[in-house]
């Protein structure tokens, strides 16, 4: 089918010729006659993957519930091991034992001023077919929380962030000795945990607010999408962005049997209080007894009370106990040797696992993999070979935090480091824009491959559908100038949540994330309702995404296998550092520039004169102004990236034409070198006080979570007011970029020697 392609040439960063046809133009990596073999292989890859598969593997893998542990679980991987045999993979399957505890004891009652015990319970849809599957259903809970047994006046903290408790303290508020009610959204569900341990609370619960994802977007299941006021989101609460993700028991290293375990005591990554997920059915009659003062407006949902932030009168019993049990994670590995080049490895994941039925998390993108596997049986049968080794991985045990995946990548880390060189991920996929994030060196490929791809509703392609929407979105003339002008549309940065992150943020593999999504509205996220009836009726429901999906993975994963030069660019990867250096630049000036306005207005008495004495707020409190910092070194550091970059496109676009004429041993060092251009990101010592993350571009943030922190040691030692400690990351990183450069150098050197 025709479609409008604007493949970048590698000498410029213009848009090709449209005299050009897409055929003509090569793909960066190829030769010119590689080039075309690929693409018509590409081309019968696209044409294969059938959406009525997809809906029958989602079918099958989520018809019972499989968390961690449960029969069905182990079946599901039995059952996708048996698909890649049959598909002409070699696979096997990789167990690895870890904590993962169930709940035993769940009870949450009101005390005072009257009497309420909640629920805890999501009940059966008599239309929903799977929702009946009681005994096999993991209760609503919080993985990883501690066991506790607490009673103490209530709060309301908004969505839990250290800005909220800042609002508090304005308030005279402290929520020390007190348990907390916070709702779900806006940062990770650990998070809310953590920052109310740090602030002294006892307990934690954290509710499903209407306002965000309940009636209020849409109607609530089984009518809409939306969740309904039973509905519960389970979770992990992990502290994983400030130790590690996978197993607690035996952090940085693979949970094999002969592995050495920390008792349970000193494992850092279980909360501090304990925590319980509970329904807005369940939050309002305890958030309607609270008195204080009343909430900030925008703290503010909508349930049909006045919101007041307490403490009490409502006080509550909150009681917690676990089964601490040693439980397998089933990882599913498939290999497609390499023909030429089979010691580097194209690695493509997705979770099986989920915390209930979980059809659109992660089935939605477990089946799409699936068809992607399939058709590349299917052109194996036609003869065609990679010339790398392709590993296809169905993770086990990632809902409760990375589980499969990290500790897979942790037993493998040597071989990982000597042989990865890209790991491509996916979990949850619906219909809508195609959502890109990733290493920033795969910037142009991912582009380029979404440049192929078609979208089905519009027709366009899905990177046309996506620079358009963003397009009409954007906030700024200046961002819809860079959106028509820049060649590639600005991927974003990865931080964690899913399985790349023991990939980029511990092993330095660079890394990308796809998912489609954004035209569905979602109020089943981790609930019982999460099944095939809710995706059949409103998701993709035609599962032509799914094929979207299968099609952009599967032509990443063979364009990443066939290529001769494997298809990094260092010019995105060098504007987009420079990016992130001016926005840290920013961040410390409007910091500094806040600070003084704030405490000029205190030397005025702007808040003794606003102040309402009927709602009376504390001034904020006195602040030295951040110092300068020296920006120099990454400012220098910057330029060297951008030379390098540059003379490195340049050089590969003069060598492109005769790729297909140099040595096989050339082209294995060659690739190595790009293949270290993550791993040089990366610092043995890891970032400030998490030494498991090591990527000094981008990471989870401490408070953040899921969202990624660009720069991380400089960006949070400005936030977290450890302005010494940013001054020495600004130095270290950029020692990593000056090494970042010097190894692209030598990369572009390499490309202008003859090779005979």
């Amino acid at each position: 089918m025709p479609r409008f392609r604007a493949l970048l040439l590698i000498a410029s960063l213009s848009l090709p010729s449209p005299l050009l046809s897409a055929d003509e133009i090569a793909l960066v990596g190829y030769s010119p006659s590689s080039s075309q073999t690929e693409r018509e292989w590409e081309a019968k890859f696209r044409a294969i993957p059938d959406p009525a598969n997809i809906r029958e593997f989602m079918r099958r893998l989520s018809a019972r519930p499989h968390h961690v542990g449960s029969p069905y679980d182990k079946d599901n991987a039995a059952w996708i091991l048996a698909r890649f045999k049959e598909w002409g993979f070699d696979a096997h399957i990789e167990t690895f034992d870890v904590l993962f505890p169930t709940p035993k004891v769940r009870l949450l009652e009101m005390v005072e001023p009257a009497k309420f015990t909640a629920k805890l319970d999501e009940p059966a849809l008599a239309v929903d077919p799977t929702s009946n599957q009681k005994s096999e259903q993991l209760p609503t809970y919080n993985a990883y929380s501690i066991d506790g047994d607490v009673v103490a006046p209530l709060v309301f903290v908004n969505y839990g962030l250290p800005e909220d408790y800042e609002k508090l303290d304005r308030l005279g508020i402290s929520v020390k000795g007190m348990i907390v009610i916070a709702k779900y959204y806006h940062s990770w569900r650990g998070v809310k945990a953590k920052v109310a341990a740090e602030h002294g609370a006892i307990g934690c619960l954290i509710y499903s607010e209407p306002q965000d994802d309940g009636y209020t977007p849409d109607n609530v299941f089984p009518l809409g999408p939306m969740r309904n006021p039973e509905g519960v989101q389970r979770g992990s609460v992990m502290d994983f962005a400030s130790s590690s993700p996978g197993d607690p028991l035996t952090p940085g290293v693979g949970a094999t049997p002969d592995a050495k375990r920390l008792p349970l005591k000193e494992a850092k990554s279980i909360t501090k209080i304990p925590v319980l997920p509970i329904s807005y059915g369940d939050a309002q009659p305890l958030l309607a007894k609270l008195a204080g003062p009343m909430a900030p407006a925008e703290w503010r949902g909508s349930l049909p009370i006045s919101y007041h932030v307490g403490p009490g009168p409502a006080k509550v019993h909150l009681k917690v106990e676990f089964n601490w049990d040693i439980k397998p994670v089933y990882d599913v590995i498939a290999k497609i040797p390499g023909s030429s080049a089979p010691e580097q490895w194209i690695i493509r994941g997705n979770h099986h696992d989920a915390w209930v039925n979980g059809a659109e998390d992660p089935v939605s993108g477990q089946s799409a993999l699936l068809e992607e596997a399939r058709a590349f049986g299917e052109l194996l049968r036609q003869g065609w070979k990679p010339h790398r080794t392709i590993i296809y991985a169905a993770w086990d045990g990632e809902e409760p935090m990375l589980l499969g995946s990290t500790e897979w990548a942790e037993a493998h880390a040597d071989d990982l480091r000597l042989h990865a060189a890209v790991y491509i991920n996916t979990d949850s996929n619906d219909r809508g824009l195609l959502s890109l994030e990733g290493s920033h060196s795969l910037e142009q490929f991912i582009n380029a491959v979404a440049r192929d791809v078609e979208d089905p509703e519009t027709k366009l392609t899905v990177w046309q559908r996506l620079q358009l929407s963003k397009i009409a979105q954007a906030k700024s003339a200046e961002e819809r100038k860079e959106l028509r002008q820049r060649a590639d549309l600005r991927i974003g940065a990865l931080g964690s949540g899913t399985d790349y992150t023991a990939f980029i943020d511990h092993l330095g593999i660079a890394s990308l994330n796809l998912e489609y999504g954004g035209e569905d509205e979602q109020g089943i996220y981790h609930s019982i309702y999460d099944d095939f009836y809710w995706y059949t009726h409103f998701s993709d429901t035609d599962f032509v995404y799914g094929r979207a999906m299968a099609q952009t993975g599967g032509t990443s994963v063979m364009r990443l296998a066939d290529a001769e030069v494997l298809p990094f660019d260092f010019v995105d990867f060098a504007d987009t550092v420079q990016k992130y250096t001016e926005e840290l630049e920013r961040l410390l000036a409007d910091r500094q520039e806040a600070i003084r306005e704030r405490n000029q207005q205190l030397d005025e008495g702007v808040f003794k004169a606003t102040l309402d004495p009927r709602r009376p707020t504390l001034p904020p409190p006195r602040e030295d102004v951040p110092p300068h910092l020296n920006f120099a070194p990454l400012r220098n550091a910057c330029d060297s990236l951008a030379r390098s970059a540059e003379h490195y496109r340049q050089a590969l676009s003069h060598r492109q034409a005769a790729l297909s004429e140099v040595s096989a041993a050339w082209l294995r060092a060659l690739n190595q070198m790009l293949i270290e251009s993550e791993r040089t990101l990366t610092n043995d010592d890891g970032l400030p006080r998490r030494p498991w993350y090591k990527n000094l571009l981008e990471a989870p943030g401490v408070y953040t979570g899921y969202e990624p922190k660009t720069i991380p040691g400089v960006r949070e030692g400005i936030e977290q007011k450890r302005y010494g400690e940013a001054e020495q990351e600004i130095v270290r990183v950029a020692k990593a970029l000056e090494a970042e450069s010097s190894l692209i150098e030598s990369a572009a050197q390499t490309l202008e020697q003859p090779t005979r």
